[in-house]
């Protein structure tokens, strides 16, 4: 198999050998070969040590609140800084579906606005929420894919004047396709819709403006190409839009004051913040901070440049071997996961994973997803397993 090059991405010269550099960062990859950043990043050294670094602040301590504060207040900046935006604008959440339920709580159905549009593209957490808001008066019309996409006018037929919030997924967890999210977010801007992005498999390997965006509101995690943990995730709401947002679901770190300790009232915050909830995710702030700090020291156009070789290089492979890929060809519509349809996903990834090869599976599909870290090595010797296994393949 032909290795893949490194050249010069907008983020500054990147040779084979500070790739190196960085991959030995990631000790798992010493072991395994590791290629299931869609459900959980490689954990770095540099998160390892500060995860450590807060066992240590507990021991020495015993507790430290205005220090934990501080610590999520970084987290808040690092993701503002990720996504363009002001800190004001971001709240830091246990997970994006907590994100996702402050913001339904915050909205009306009662008025002639009750369209909710999702797409089949969906986490079933983005599915599930909106559907349980039909106890309070929604409406969910689920937009359809064509041969494993969902071109932008399979939306317009969907989104109208009834709509009240457009929310879908950026990549899709299932098949690696990549929705036009700026195109949609203007639908939804014309017809008076919000628009809210679930950005969870992009997060962290694709730059993305929330302003140039076009959403409302954009969702999104640590767990996974972000190089965090879980148990931590965010919500970028747009500054205009937050003053007339009350969400029902909310906590003491939602209120103006965190420090009033007032149970006789609500008072949300000015900020964002109004969307959070109770104590935060004080071990995992510890741990988002150190992967995005990765993330930044390398750069999103460095890690974009990178990955798109390597799932060039996965494709061409799958092509060669003659198998059958689910995830669009068009590098403009999929993310950083190649999808390979197989007759047993599940015994596929347990074939693999005898092999020393960690991946995952879901839809009928492997799921080969690729961050910075990997090499041309990880993509050769995943060939060659499945070369083995091809008796699963599609």
């Amino acid at each position: 198999m032909q290795k893949t090059s490194n050249s010069q991405a907008p983020g500054g010269l990147f040779s084979d050998s500070r790739w190196e550099e960085i991959r030995a960062r990631f000790p798992t990859l010493e072991r395994r070969t590791y290629l299931n950043s869609c459900a959980y990043g490689a954990i770095s050294t540099d998160v390892a040590k500060a995860l450590r670094q807060y066992v240590n602040d507990r021991v020495e301590k015993g507790s430290d609140w205005d220090y934990w504060v501080q610590k999520n207040e970084s987290v808040r900046g690092a993701v503002a800084q990720l996504l363009g935006a002001d800190p004001d604008e971001i709240a830091i959440t246990s997970s994006a579906s907590a994100g996702i339920n402050s913001v339904a709580s915050a909205l009306n159905f009662d008025g002639p606005r009750k369209k909710v549009v999702i797409s089949d593209f969906e986490f079933p957490t983005n599915g599930q929420i909106w559907y349980a808001q039909e106890m309070r008066g929604a409406k969910v019309v689920r937009v359809a894919a064509n041969d494993g996409y969902i071109p932008v006018e399979n939306f317009e037929q969907a989104i109208d004047e009834e709509t009240l919030i457009v929310a879908v997924t950026h990549v899709c967890y299932r098949n690696g396709a990549k929705l036009d999210i700026p195109a949609i977010a203007e639908l939804a801007r014309r017809n008076g819709a919000l628009m809210l992005m679930d950005g969870y498999q992009g997060l962290g390997t694709i730059a993305i403006d929330a302003a140039s965006s076009g959403a409302d509101f954009i969702v999104g995690g640590m767990v996974k190409y972000l190089l965090g943990t879980a148990g931590i995730g965010f919500l970028y709401a747009r500054g205009e839009l937050i003053p007339d947002l009350t969400p029902t679901v909310t906590g003491w770190f939602a209120q103006a004051d965190i420090n009033a300790m007032d149970a006789t009232r609500y008072d949300p915050a000015p900020t964002a913040r109004r969307f959070e909830a109770g104590a935060p995710p004080v071990p995992n702030s510890y741990a988002a901070e150190a992967g995005l700090s990765i993330i930044r020291e390398i750069g999103l156009p460095a890690i974009e440049a990178r990955i798109g070789e390597l799932t060039d290089a996965v494709r061409d492979a799958a092509r060669e071997a003659g198998y059958s890929i689910a995830t669009p060809a068009d590098p403009a519509h999929h993310g950083p996961m190649v999808a390979i349809r197989a007759h047993d996903d599940a015994a596929l990834v347990a074939k693999l994973g005898e092999a020393g090869i960690v991946t995952s599976c879901r839809g009928g599909n492997l799921r080969v997803a690729l961050h910075f870290y990997n090499n041309a090595s990880d993509i050769e010797s995943l060939f060659t397993a499945l070369k083995r296994n091809e008796d699963l393949l599609v």
